[in-house]
């Protein structure tokens, strides 16, 4: 089994309350205590924090539109099991495109605040953690009452035995 603990646009720099940004670091310490790496989707802003998060588990990061941090790249991959993972800040315009030219079976990515877990009929898996710091609200839906915007981190289990994925949107 393989875990792994997904973030995006965290957009903190070193001028942040300490208070606060002491609560959001032990949250997110305590819902990935179990990883054993974190996936960090862009915007990060600055390395302090960045430095923070490798004080928990070891981090793959890709950089976001706001990121201040050098050598980081828009786009990696890796490979878990059977599966080829992505991870990007800015969704592409064509997901199956993309999805379909870099031959992947999950791409994560950040840039809209907002919690996403999508299945596709392309064989892929889309995440999206929202953001722990900054979240937005989903749209509103004719119908349903209004959607609140809620502060959230993911996670992703592999079970390499039988090649299952589980994934959680957590409420932070």
């Amino acid at each position: 089994m393989v875990k792994y603990g997904i973030l995006s646009d965290t957009h903190i720099n070193e001028s942040e309350d300490s208070i606060e940004l002491n609560k959001l670091y032990e949250k997110i310490k305590q819902i990935f205590q179990d990883v054993d790496e974190i996936i960090h989707a862009g915007d990060v802003c600055t390395e302090f924090f960045l430095r923070k998060l490798e004080k928990i588990k070891p981090v793959k990061c890709v950089s976001g539109n706001t990121d201040e941090i050098r050598n980081l790249k828009r786009f990696i991959t890796f490979n878990t099991s059977c599966y080829n993972i992505g991870v990007i800040h800015v969704p592409p315009e064509d997901l199956e495109a993309f999805i379909k030219e870099k031959n992947l079976h999950v791409l994560i990515h950040g840039h809209t605040h907002q919690p996403h877990i999508q299945g596709t009929v392309y064989n892929a898996l889309i995440l999206n953690p929202g953001s722990p710091t900054r979240p937005r609200a989903l749209p509103q839906k004719i119908g349903y009452k209004e959607p609140l915007a809620r502060k959230t981190v993911l996670t992703l289990d592999i079970n390499e035995e039988n090649n299952i994925i589980t994934t959680f949107i957590i409420t932070i």
